[in-house]
């Protein structure tokens, strides 16, 4: 079955600077409604898809890979009165629309079913920053010195991030910042061995600063795992626009109890809980 999908392949007159890649099977089913897509097999399309990525690569230097969405790309022909059924209509959505969205740069190194994953983690860091910088654009000015409370939030919650990754060296941090903005949980995680990343910083901060600046309720948990394994744990309360430290009995309780049932769970193994401490207060203008 692959190879009677890799008879035909994707030609070059598909693909641009930013080759985009259907995923998974199920979307890959739903691409293979339209004739002009030659691919029956999805192993065999990553396969080839893969190779087309290293000639690429070797040729120009710089490709990147996008996720392709077949439903998005239904929608966008839709609108844009194009064909769906056409490889010219694909290559345009990839450079147009997908090349816009989560991407990731291909050099080889690592093949593509590994990297897959962390284009997926990397589309759901972008829509996260976009739901969380949309409601930070709605909510309005500070009280207190007048500015976009966007800013003066996005300021406090930066302001912060030093002092929650300060220890000492040579542990692994791992953050998770969750609200719960207008009922729908909004989550962020950054990992921090040695420096965290810009895109997973910057994603962090303004899910923190959608709790400060809404005063939606959440939660902010640090893990850091030394190099022999031992892992302590901490967090804080979001409450109210204020981050508030939990005890190691408080953090104990969160993490050692069902949150859908209430009941008690077992600790994890490896894992001491700690008091957290206070993190610093950054001023706006106002204040």
């Amino acid at each position: 079955m692959a190879e009677h999908g890799e008879q035909r392949p994707i030609g070059r007159r598909e693909s641009t600077g930013t080759v985009g890649v259907i995923a998974d099977a199920a979307g890959f089913a739903r691409m293979c409604r339209y004739p002009s897509f030659r691919f029956t097999d999805h192993r065999g399309y990553l396969r080839h898809t893969e190779r087309l990525l290293r000639t690429l690569a070797e040729e120009a230097g710089h490709v990147r890979v996008a996720l392709f969405d077949p439903d998005g790309y239904a929608v966008w022909c839709a609108r844009e009165r194009l064909d769906a059924d056409c490889a010219a209509s694909r290559a345009r959505y990839t450079a147009v629309d997908a090349a816009r969205g989560a991407t990731l740069p291909f050099t080889g190194r690592r093949p593509l079913r590994r990297l897959l994953p962390d284009l997926l983690v990397e589309r759901e860091r972008l829509r996260c920053w976009e739901r969380a910088t949309a409601q930070l654009t709605e909510a309005g000015g500070c009280p207190r010195c007048g500015a976009p409370l966007a800013r003066c939030a996005f300021r406090r919650a930066a302001g912060m991030l030093p002092s929650l990754l300060a220890g000492p060296g040579g542990k692994r941090r791992h953050v998770v910042c969750t609200v719960l903005a207008r009922g729908v949980p909004l989550s962020a995680t950054l990992d921090a061995l040695p420096e965290p990343t810009e895109p997973a910083t910057l994603a962090l901060c303004a899910v923190l600063a959608v709790a400060l600046a809404t005063g939606a309720p959440g939660g902010l948990v640090l893990r850091m795992t030394a190099r022999g394994g031992r892992t302590e744990a901490m967090g804080w309360r979001l409450e109210a626009g204020e981050v508030v430290p939990l005890s190691e009995p408080e953090v104990f309780s969160a993490y050692c109890t069902d949150p859908l049932t209430g009941e008690p769970i077992p600790p994890e193994h490896g894992v001491h809980y700690r008091d957290a401490r206070p993190l610093p207060t950054v001023l706006c203008d106002g204040l």
